[in-house]
C-alpha cells in the first residue's frame, strides 16, 4: 500500500508517518520549501531515499499551488491520501484570515481537485476539526449543527462540506474526521496545553517563573494524537465513505488541565501563572465534547488516554528534553497500555 500524507511534519502527520510505516505502507509526504527545515517530528523514520529498503519519501509541494498538488499525486498514485495540512492554529486565524481561508479551506479544494483531474483511484482522509461545532451545545455528534466562531473553523466548515460534495458528485472516497482536541509532545508550544506542559517543566527544572495565559475556563474535549490518527487510519479502511466524530466523550477546562500538570510536579499553578488578555479570542468557543458513539459502533475505536494521563506523558517528555529525571507515571501508563513510548524527546526540545 502508499500513501501520500499533507502536512508530514506536523503533530499528526509523524504519527501517521510512524503507523503507516509500522502496517508496511510506502509513505510520501508534501512539505513547503523553506530555507529553514521544519522536520524534527520526523527524523527519526528518514532514510535515505537511494536506500533500496526505503519506504518514506518527500516532496516539495504547497497548498496554494494546485499545479504542483496535482503533479504530485499523479506521480506517486497513492492508495491513499491524508491530507493534514493547514493554517491550523484558532487564535492566529484572527490576524490571518485570508491567509487561513486560502490554505485550510482552498487547500482542501485544491487537493480533491487534483484527485479528481489526476483519474487516480485513492481513497482520501479531510482532517477536519471539532471547531465546526463552535457555539452549539455539548455534546457535539455527526448530526449536531455546525456553528463556527472563528476564520480556521469557517475555513475547516468549507473543506468539510468540499469533500462532502466531492464525494457525492465525483464517487471519490472521501471521509472527514472531525476529530476532537489531540495533544502530545509534539504539540507545537504555541497550543496552550503544550505551552502550559513545557512551561511547567522549566519552572519545575528552575529555568523559568512565569506563564502567561488566556481564558481557563473553556472546555474542550482532550486526548492522545497517536490513539486519533488510527481513527483516521480505520475510516479508509471501511467499505464505504463516511464522516466520523472522534474524542474521548469527557471534557476538562484549561484550568483543570493546569492542575492536573502542575499537580504532577507538587507545584501551585496560581502561584506561577498570570492572565494575558492577548490570549483571547474575539468570538470564544465555551465547551467542545464529543458523542464519538459512531466511531465505536462502525470503527470499533475508543481512546485509552485520559485527560491526567495525557499531562503525565506529555510533563515527562518535557522534562526528559530538558535533561531532568520525570516522574515516569506517563512512561509507565503507555507501558500499561501497550502504546509505545515517545521518540526521544531532545529532538522534540525546538518544537
Amino acid at each position: 500500500m502508499k500513501a501520500l500524507i499533507t502536512g508530514i511534519t506536523g503533530q499528526d502527520g509523524s504519527y501517521l508517518a510512524e503507523l503507516l510505516l509500522s502496517k508496511n505502507y510506502e509513505v510520501h509526504g508534501i512539505v513547503r520549501r523553506s530555507s529553514t527545515f521544519s522536520t524534527a517530528r520526523i527524523e527519526h523514520l528518514y532514510q535515505d531515499p537511494h536506500d533500496s529498503n526505503a519506504r518514506l519519501f518527500l516532496h516539495y509541494g504547497d497548498l496554494s499551488d494546485s499545479s504542483q498538488l496535482t503533479e504530485c499525486i499523479y506521480r506517486i498514485k497513492p492508495d491513499e491520501l491524508y491530507h493534514l495540512g493547514a493554517q491550523s492554529h484558532v487564535r492566529v486565524s484572527f490576524d490571518v484570515p485570508e491567509y487561513t481561508g486560502n490554505i485550510t479551506g482552498l487547500g482542501c479544494t485544491r487537493v480533491l481537485e487534483s484527485v479528481r483531474r489526476s483519474g487516480i483511484k485513492c481513497r482520501l482522509y479531510q482532517a477536519s476539526s471539532s471547531e465546526l461545532f463552535g457555539a452549539a451545545a455539548a455534546p457535539q455528534c455527526e448530526s449536531t449543527p455546525f456553528m463556527p466562531q472563528s476564520p480556521y473553523a469557517t475555513a475547516k466548515l468549507y473543506a468539510y462540506w468540499m469533500t462532502k460534495n466531492y464525494r457525492e458528485a465525483y464517487g471519490i472516497f472521501a471521509c472527514n474526521g472531525i476529530l476532537f482536541n489531540h495533544e502530545s509532545p509534539r504539540r507545537s508550544r504555541t497550543f496552550v496545553t503544550r505551552k502550559i506542559t513545557q512551561a511547567a517543566a522549566e519552572i519545575k527544572s528552575g529555568q523559568r517563573s512565569e506563564l502567561h495565559l488566556g481564558n481557563l475556563d473553556a472546555r474542550r474535549d482532550w486526548g492522545y494524537a497517536p490513539e486519533y490518527v488510527e481513527a483516521a487510519w480505520r475510516m479508509l479502511q471501511m467499505d464505504q465513505p463516511d464522516d466520523y466524530v472522534i474524542g474521548t466523550g469527557k471534557s476538562a477546562s484549561v484550568r483543570e488541565f493546569l492542575n492536573e500538570v502542575f499537580d504532577y510536579l507538587s507545584l501551585d499553578w496560581r502561584d506561577y501563572v498570570k492572565f494575558d488578555p492577548r490570549y483571547l479570542r474575539p468570538t470564544e468557543v465555551d465547551h467542545l465534547l464529543a458523542d464519538a458513539r459512531k466511531a465505536k459502533e462502525l470503527l470499533g475505536w475508543e481512546p485509552k488516554v485520559g485527560l491526567r494521563e495525557l499531562a503525565w506523558i506529555m510533563v515527562d517528555s518535557d522534562l526528559e528534553a530538558l535533561g531532568e529525571e520525570p516522574p515516569g507515571k506517563g512512561y509507565e501508563f503507555l507501558a500499561s497500555v501497550g502504546l509505545p513510548k515517545e521518540m526521544d524527546p531532545k529532538k522534540l526540545r525546538l518544537i
